[in-house]
């Protein structure tokens, strides 16, 4: 070929690489100076405190460190990890899951007009709440700065954790209202009772119980019965509990020994529980009350680690108080039917003596774990099981479930009567008749479900606090429907004067 016909290849050549590399240029500097990239502008800090997930915007430009999330742009995130606290072991589960979704919101405060719920929080001074956390605010300070996370009181360790719902919720209307947490808009607070939805009580009555029920020294009256009798007296002489007689009103009592004094006085106001074991039906029912799940006290096993069928060599296990009163006592005719039996684990213990984690090991390695009632009809023990992704045996006849409105507990627990339960060689018959294909279709969907009974801040959407915010938002509706059919004939309040 000759020299002519070669020279408008080559020239071609040249042309093309200089132009993709004109390109290549180009583009890269659009990104990086573009304000219309498709990278956001606001970029979150992501911090764990005590083992629990907060969302901040950064506040301090220096000293970040990168971490790459989505972009060049997001990598500036700078994470921080606090000291880890016995106190508040707080795991949080498929966090890595969420994290992608939470990044799309903006950082902006909820819009009182689109949240699912507006809700009004009394400002009941720190004595009834974060006060009994040993917190203890600047001057006429009633709320600690939750966007600080070293300013969030930490919550007691052990058991008391289980019954820490109003915690989480008192938390989550605290963030609403903070532009920089990013938290679903499900619920916001708003500081017009005339235009709330919601009455919340930031009562902590389980921790007061816990804490504060015996006597000390001179004392003549607990602090926790002090607390309860100022809260109705606060409660009763309010005109947003008079408008209303105190229906619209949201009371946390997730233990069920707390409010013992004051719960008969507040028995019209709506009441998060962990079930009805302990009340009278006028006082406590399903058609005005919320059950909460417990907080699980086992840590949460991750998805992609959780022991096969055949990894869990235990069949059925069950570790916890033994003799019980009440209903509890099928607890020990169970334990000498199944206590010699082969591959189950039946067994009493407690928190001491590193008790949870010798229960995360024994559960996370067994098929089936046993939710046997109590002194009451629920215990944490099925939300533990849950968390460790081991198909829950339910023997509790009276028990009340959370969220059952939309979930069917049918897809991932096993049900038996007590009746049945306590009969020679049925129990182990049934779960080892359970075959294996079955079993993984639940536990399959115990992973799928088990972020709805997760507690965390900020409140993510679907946890146990979304979750709650949207059943009190069920109750509200039906309680709103009864207020305005008994308003048709009120000539009071329809404005019509009559002679």
């Amino acid at each position: 070929m000759s020299e002519k016909s070669r020279l408008p290849s080559k020239f071609l050549f040249y042309l093309i690489t200089v132009s993709v590399f004109l390109l290549i240029l180009s583009s890269v500097f659009l990104l990086q100076f573009s304000k219309t990239s498709f990278t956001p502008s606001s970029v979150f800090k992501l911090i764990l405190v005590n083992g629990t997930s907060v969302y901040f915007e950064p506040l301090v430009k220096s000293r970040q460190k990168q971490l790459p999330f989505l972009s060049s742009e997001v990598s500036r995130v700078d994470a921080i990890r606090s000291s880890k606290t016995s106190e508040l072991a707080c795991p949080v589960s498929n966090s890595s899951k969420k994290l992608g979704s939470l990044r799309k919101m903006k950082t902006m405060a909820c819009d009182s007009t689109q949240a699912l719920l507006r809700v009004f929080m009394y400002e009941l001074p720190p004595e009834f709440h974060f006060g009994l956390l040993g917190w203890k605010g600047k001057e006429n300070q009633t709320w600690p700065n939750v966007s600080i996370p070293s300013r969030i009181p930490p919550y007691p360790g052990g058991l008391n954790l289980q019954h820490s719902i109003e915690y989480w919720l008192t938390l989550d209307l605290l963030a609403s209202n903070i532009p920089t947490v990013v938290r679903p808009c499900t619920v916001v607070r708003v500081h017009n009772s005339s235009k709330a939805d919601v009455i919340f009580v930031p009562f902590f009555a389980s921790l007061s119980y816990n804490r504060h029920s015996k006597l000390h020294g001179k004392e003549k009256v607990s602090v926790n019965k002090m607390l309860q009798n100022k809260l109705v007296q606060f409660l009763k002489g309010r005109d947003e509990w008079k408008r209303k007689g105190g229906k619209d009103h949201l009371i946390v009592a997730h233990h069920p020994n707390s409010m013992l004094d004051a719960r008969r006085k507040l028995g019209s106001a709506m009441f998060v529980l962990a079930d009805f074991g302990r009340y009278p039906a006028e006082i406590a029912n399903l058609e005005k009350d919320v059950i909460a799940p417990y907080r699980h006290v086992v840590m949460t096993v991750d998805s992609s680690k959780s022991a096969s069928f055949e990894e869990r060599p235990i069949l059925l296990y069950f570790r916890g108080a033994i003799y019980r009163k009440d209903g509890g006592v099928i607890r020990q005719e169970l334990y000498y039917i199944l206590k010699d039996e082969k591959d189950v684990h039946f067994t009493f213990g407690s928190v001491q003596g590193n008790g949870i984690n010798k229960a995360s090991q024994g559960m996370a390695s067994s098929k089936f774990c046993l939710n046997i009632a109590g002194d009451t009809p629920s215990s944490n023990r099925l939300f533990d099981a849950i968390a460790s992704h081991c198909v829950p045996v339910i023997i509790s006849d009276e028990i009340e479930l959370p969220f059952e409105e939309v979930l069917d507990y049918s897809e991932f627990c096993i049900f038996v009567h007590a009746s049945d339960a306590v009969k020679k060689g049925y129990l182990l018959n049934l779960l080892q008749g359970i075959k294996q294909d079955k079993w993984i279709k639940m536990w399959e969907r115990l992973k799928e479900i088990v972020h709805q009974f997760e507690y965390q801040y900020p409140s993510q959407p679907g946890d146990a606090v979304d979750m709650i915010w949207q059943a009190v938002s069920h109750k509200i509706s039906s309680i709103q429907l009864k207020f305005h059919r008994k308003k048709r004939y009120d000539r009071s309040t329809s404005g019509i004067i009559t002679k």
